[in-house]
């Protein structure tokens, strides 16, 4: 249910309106929009008569919100999220781009990548430390030494890191990464992600496998619930009866999930076709429908690479997609970021 509130409403009045709300035992969240001030309540609404608010004289009108995800949903915040990342601006007309290796493998490889991803005009760097294989045998990521890799090529380039939490016991691990990216194996982690609810780092949320786009927006909602509101869906591909591809790109998300959703939005090309020739096509296909930015898989040596290598880009051809890249989202009226 949001309640909104008439033109330059009282603070006074808006305080008082607030504790009668919590008192009733929900959660709140107001917005202040372009013309009008929203209070979302969050929690059962269903016993509340939404005429009752009316008798409120800052209340305009009352609106239920019928799908399941309060915090999530546009209704409860109509303009677009953005989100700020040591200086780099996501959503909002902004157009970003992620970038790096699948997985770290050493310090020479993630410095070299780094200054490569940077030059060419990511804003942030992307590596796995912890790997989620399907083979207990291939290759799981560095860890903690990962992670400390990461942290010394960010104090080369100046480039904020994103990197995949598995383990709710490793939290701490990720004290100074700027972004904490929820894999799509973890998209329904339920105690993962109460607990970074109640983190204030950013959560890159990817979809999962064989998820929704309801059941992706319920995830970001379970953090929302915790008082984080910082989150990015991504869309990487889910599977279906396709082999041509890795996984197949539902590229009609991201129009239905901007409808839906407040949140920015990014596609992962690398992941969704797992084929490095395929990225720069689908990347454009991106920009074209609408999406805030782009993780892309880049390897300083693809051939020899220890994960995802056959889906990843090699600095060149990272240097002349993102010539492409910057173009198209001018073209659009966007601003790369």
């Amino acid at each position: 249910m949001v309640l909104i509130l008439k033109n330059n409403p009282e603070v006074k009045k808006v305080d008082e309106l607030l504790e009668k709300i919590t008192e009733m035992g929900l959660k709140t969240q107001v917005v202040g929009g372009a013309s009008h001030t929203i209070i979302g309540l969050i929690g059962d609404t269903s016993h509340l008569i939404p005429e009752d608010f009316l008798h409120y004289d800052i209340v305009d009108t009352v609106q239920r919100i019928s799908e399941s995800y309060k915090a999530a949903n546009r209704k409860m915040h109509p303009d677009d999220t953005i989100i700020d990342i040591g200086g780099r601006k996501i959503g909002g007309g902004t157009f970003t781009v992620i970038a790096g290796p699948c997985s770290v493998e050493s310090e020479e490889q993630m410095k070299e990548v780094a200054a490569d991803v940077k030059a060419s005009g990511a804003s942030l760097l992307r590596g796995g430390a912890f790997k989620p294989r399907t083979s207990p045998y291939a290759f799981q990521g560095l860890h903690g030494e990962g992670i400390r890799l990461l942290l010394e090529a960010k104090k080369v380039t100046g480039l904020p890191i994103v990197t995949e939490i598995m383990d709710i016991n490793t939290l701490d691990l990720f004290a100074d990464v700027d972004v904490i990216q929820v894999g799509a194996r973890n998209m329904q982690n339920f105690e993962l992600l109460k607990a970074l609810g109640h983190s204030d780092k950013p959560i890159f949320l990817k979809r999962g496998l064989a998820n929704t786009m309801d059941e992706l927006l319920m995830s970001a909602e379970y953090i929302m619930s915790g008082g984080n509101n910082n989150i990015v869906l991504c869309e990487r591909g889910i599977r279906t009866f396709e082999t041509k591809t890795r996984n197949t790109l539902d590229i009609s998300a991201v129009p239905i999930l901007k409808k839906l959703t407040h949140l920015p939005v990014f596609i992962d090309p690398s992941h969704a076709a797992g084929i490095s020739w395929m990225v720069e096509p689908i990347s454009k296909a991106a920009i074209a429908i609408g999406a805030d930015g782009l993780m892309i898989e880049v390897h300083n040596n693809p051939k020899k690479a220890l994960c995802d290598g056959a889906q990843s880009l090699n600095p060149e051809q990272f240097d002349t997609l993102m010539k492409d890249i910057k173009r198209r989202v001018e073209f659009e009226g966007k601003t790369l970021a």
